[in-house]
């Protein structure tokens, strides 16, 4: 993805000096699997690791020329994706666009929605409206998950952009509403079309960008969100696929409704809660 030219976005709370990484209490492929699952399969691993999550430092810290690197990274994505929805939201919706804030942490951090580590991943918290990333997640997801590549990492930030937008536009809490009224395997179906919707709406971010994208990043985006998939992170954790326990969609689904919107750059299109076929 060409980057170079592109601004850095404002809207960026890095709180990674005030974090420090310590040492998991699983190691080696028990360690991947937890953590797999608990990236995308929208589990809290924390006690799987039995007290062994990074603990956070009071003692501010010095960045590595990685993390560095990184944080340049998404900020530049995240600016993307401002003027994406800055332009896609007045001729589509109708309306203004309010960008979100986005958190970079290192290990453990705070939230409104709950106290998050690098085991439960990436996140949006709409109350108060900002996402947050474990920037070593971009590592985990090349070298462990199989998802390598700079637009597959923008694609992360992307899909935590989309659930802004889904917040924007009221459909966060109408399914917050609609999942408490329902038993857990319903909730679950909600939960399923609220992050297939978001995978679309990251598509139509990307379509949106398509002239910044180079050889091979489209499917690097396609590639991460079939290795995200709920039946093929089951299957890694040595499980049956259960249906009735997924969160975010089979494989499949992912990559699919992530290119009907690029293909299609419609947010109109991302309605997966009126599909009959998801």
């Amino acid at each position: 993805m060409r980057l170079r030219n592109i601004r850095r976005s404002r809207n960026i709370e890095d709180r990674r000096r005030m974090g420090g990484r310590g040492k998991a209490g699983i190691g080696g492929v028990g360690l991947l699997v937890v953590l797999a699952v608990g990236y995308f399969a929208g589990i809290d691993v924390t006690p799987l690791l039995q007290g062994g999550l990074p603990q956070q430092q009071s003692a501010p810290r010095e960045l590595s020329a990685e993390e560095e690197r990184a944080a340049e990274f998404t900020s530049r994505v995240l600016a993307t994706t401002e003027d994406v929805w800055a332009q896609v939201f007045p001729r589509q919706v109708g309306r203004d666009y309010r960008p979100p804030t986005l958190v970079l942490f290192s290990g453990v951090t705070q939230s409104p929605c709950g106290g998050a580590s690098g085991a439960t991943g990436p996140f949006y918290c709409p109350a108060d409206r900002k996402a947050y990333l474990d920037t070593e997640f971009f590592g985990t997801l090349s070298r462990q998950l199989g998802a390598g590549g700079d637009f597959a990492a923008a694609y992360v930030v992307a899909h935590e952009v989309a659930h802004h937008v889904q917040n924007e536009l009221g459909i966060l809490g109408q399914v917050h509403d609609r999942r408490q009224a329902v038993g857990q395997a319903q909730a679950n179906a909600l939960t399923v079309r609220l992050e297939l919707q978001a995978d679309c709406l990251s598509g139509v971010w990307a379509r949106a960008v398509d002239g910044l994208l180079e050889p091979g990043d489209l499917q690097e985006a396609l590639n991460a969100a079939k290795m995200i998939g709920d039946d093929h992170l089951q299957r890694r954790a040595g499980r049956v696929p259960q249906p009735h326990t997924f969160t975010h969609g089979t494989s499949e689904q992912r990559a699919r409704w992530f290119a009907i919107g690029y293909e299609t750059g419609q947010m109109a299109n991302c309605d997966t809660f009126g599909a009959n076929r998801l």
